[in-house]
């Protein structure tokens, strides 16, 4: 060790460095800023190293150096707080942990993609509450000015209704988000007044915080989705770490409890399933003849045909459901047809993936091309869902595609929907309240029912039913459906958020639940680094969809004229310039003007261009540099051993060269397949006695080494 060598060599801690490498080495150490705990060595030599870095006793250190120490301590403990606030505070780390050791870092990925849709969701609703809410309670605004004075003319005498008719029945309404239609969960609670009588337009934060928000949930997921981009891309796919450094180094001696113990034997068991599995996958494709091939590409071809085919007829399904239900408000089963969508919807995402995993699991793909595929086919159907879903109440309530007398006065529905905001929200609010009781009851009305059954009788029936397999691509469907909903809802229904937190933190104790008692884990093991990026990449999806039918909104569709705080506008981006022209002075008018024209996007769309041509040239760089030095790490390998063998021939001791000549078995046993460029791999045996002792380590041979002196 450090502290051992440094007494051999008759060098005190607190003398000046020599000259040679392990004092330069000691130098090195000690005037280093980099923390202790990242040094690539034993913890008895950061002990040591720390030592020496401190100062001799009896030497008094200045205010200034104290001030350093101190805000390096400082900034270490900030930084951790960040990541531990990044990481969702700790929550969940034991449940996690469990299930990772238990059923493999897959479906823990699940789990682990719902904490992290939790924090967006936190982060979501702090931000609307502190723009919106709180100055909208604390600043307490006047009463809105007078509506504009509309006459409508209903064909047959219809009467302005407010798209859901009024029930008795207090579980309805609240089921329905009825009860809640004049608080702040809806667009129509919300009241202010002219612009011009308040320093804080609360119109302007309402407008902006959807916006905000969304932006905030694009970076959150674009960051977590690059962090596996560097291993995938730049190593390549053909890339896999050695088993070796797995069966030496994947245990933790830091474990005391017979509980942990366990769990860690079967993550590590999981990880030499995986490896193993995908290990001989990537052989097997190896050995693929061109018709093998050819014939594989055709079965693709014509599963992923059958697939497509399903998903049309799901959405058109979805289409005349909605179109039903909402052509028929004034049948006596309202109270059937008002759930009839979110039914058809739910029908529909149950049954497609169930078909989707049968028929991926015909052709025999790979776990992570299966896991991916049937995923990337449950997402279409899920987005192009939810995207008819939004074109069908478009279609009738904004009456897109469509002529009407009062759609054509009004730019909506006016004698149908007189604030059409609260009913676009309170159809997503049942839709969000409807699938996260369709996860309560899918649970303990069929998979716990099945469970006790299985364990209750025998023969061949119930062991071919068994517990129902654990599906990642079916529960990864469902959550991001649910956050869709969440973030479409952002202008209609801004406290969403807070209702979908409350599922999330209630569906990852169901699941868990689910997957503890009532389900089976998949006989087919998958990593979950790849799932992971795709999940995210899904994300980004269900985000898009979300933003561009509330982009459409805020800047065409024109506002309810007796509801919410854009009552007197055209649309609701008609505050912006009225705000521009009311606190800017000319000047800024002009830059504000300038920066959306064309004359500015123009040149910033050529500038990203460039921008992001030096990005990918950078990247395809540092592909090629890294694959140029795995290459030089093999030669410089296979180089030292070529010196070891000519060693050998060279020492003058018979028995030392039997043992590590080129002949011994044990030599070629022994010869490592990591590399370790300068420096002995771990575990392989030492060209000398010398280096036997492990205070030798650290030992660089110098002019009198009788070893590089035969060499």
């Amino acid at each position: 060790m450090l502290r051992r060598w440094s007494v051999q060599s008759g060098q005190a801690p607190g003398e000046p460095a020599g000259e040679g490498p392990w004092e330069q080495e000691m130098q090195r150490l000690c005037c280093s800023r980099a923390p202790v705990r990242t040094l690539p060595y034993a913890m008895v030599d950061k002990r040591f190293i720390r030592q020496l870095r401190e100062p001799p006793e009896g030497v008094k250190t200045s205010c200034w150096q104290r001030w350093q120490r101190g805000q390096r301590t400082a900034g270490r403990r900030l930084r951790e707080a960040v990541q531990r606030l990044a990481q969702g505070f700790g929550l969940w780390e034991g449940a996690l942990y469990e299930i990772g050791g238990l059923f493999g870092t897959g479906i823990q990925s699940y789990f682990t993609f719902l904490r992290f849709l939790l924090l967006l969701n936190l982060l979501t609703l702090l931000l609307t509450s502190s723009f919106v809410l709180l100055p909208l309670v604390w600043l307490r605004p006047s009463d809105p000015g007078p509506a504009l004075n509309f006459t409508l003319q209903c064909p047959g005498g219809t009467q302005l209704q407010t798209g859901v008719p009024n029930f008795h029945n207090q579980l309805w309404n609240v089921l329905t988000g009825r009860a809640f239609n004049n608080t702040y969960l809806f667009y129509g609670g919300y009241r202010a007044g002219p612009e011009s009588s308040s320093a804080y337009s609360i119109r302007l934060a309402y407008l902006l915080s959807p916006l905000a928000c969304l932006l905030l949930c694009f970076c959150g997921i674009l960051q977590r989705m690059v962090k596996g981009l560097p291993q995938k891309l730049f190593l390549g796919q053909d890339y896999r770490s050695p088993l070796s450094a797995k069966v030496f180094s994947s245990w933790d001696f830091c474990i005391r409890g017979q509980e942990a113990a366990t769990i860690k034997k079967h993550e590590i068991s999981n990880e030499f399933k995986v490896e193993l599995e995908e290990g001989y996958r990537f052989l097997l494709v190896q050995q693929q003849t061109r018709s093998q091939r050819a014939c594989h590409l055709l079965t693709y071809l014509r599963v992923n045909v059958l697939i497509g085919l399903l998903v049309v007829g799901g959405i058109s399904a979805i289409f005349w459901a909605t179109k039903y239900s909402q052509d028929n408000k004034e049948e006596s089963l309202f109270v059937l047809l008002q759930y009839l969508p979110p039914g058809v919807i739910a029908l529909v995402n149950f049954l497609g993936p169930l078909l989707f995993v049968f028929l991926v699991q015909l052709e025999n793909y790979p776990p992570n091309t299966e896991v991916n595929l049937t995923l990337m086919w449950c997402v279409v159907l899920k987005l192009a869902s939810l995207g008819m879903f939004s074109f069908s109440l478009g279609q009738t309530i904004l009456c897109i595609g469509r002529n009407k007398t009062s759609c054509e006065s009004y730019g909506y529905d006016a004698c149908d929907y007189q604030c059409w905001e609260n009913s676009v929200g309170e159809e997503l609010y049942k839709l969000s309240t409807f699938n996260f009781l369709l996860t309560v009851a899918f649970t303990f009305l069929i998979s716990l029912p099945r469970r006790l059954l299985v364990e209750r009788f025998s023969g061949r029936f119930w062991a071919w039913l068994n517990r129902e397999e654990f599906l990642v691509p079916k529960n990864v469907l469902d959550i991001v459906e649910a956050q869709t909903v969440t973030w479409m809802g952002l202008f209609y229904c801004p406290l969403l958020p807070l209702l979908n937190s409350v599922f999330i933190f209630l569906t990852f104790y169901i699941k868990k639940y689910t997957l503890l008692r009532n389900s089976r884990a998949s006989p087919r093991r998958f990593r979950a680094s790849s799932s992971t990026f795709f999940f995210q990449l899904v994300l980004i999806l269900g985000l898009l969809v979300a933003t561009v039918p509330l982009g459409y909104v805020v800047s065409s569709i024109h506002s309810s004229w007796d509801c919410g705080l854009f009552a007197n506008y055209s649309a609701p981006w008609q505050v912006v310039p009225e705000l521009v022209a009311l606190w800017l002075p000319p000047s800024g008018q002009r830059a504000v003007y300038y920066l959306g024209s064309n004359a500015f996007s123009f040149p910033l769309l050529i500038l990203l261009s460039l921008v992001l041509t030096v990005c990918v040239s950078q990247s395809q760089a540092k592909a090629r540099a890294i694959h140029s030095l795995r290459k030089q790490l093999v030669w410089q390998v296979q180089e030292k051993w070529h010196l070891v063998e000519d060693l050998s021939r060279l020492l003058p001791e018979q028995g030392l060269a039997h043992s590590l000549g080129p002949e011994s078995p044990h030599w070629r046993s022994s010869r490592p397949r990591s590399f370790c460029p300068g420096f002995p791999c771990p575990g392989s045996p030492s060209p000398g006695p010398s280096l036997a002792d492990p205070t030798c380590r650290f030992h660089f041979p110098n002019s009198t080494d009788p070893t590089r002196a035969a060499t």
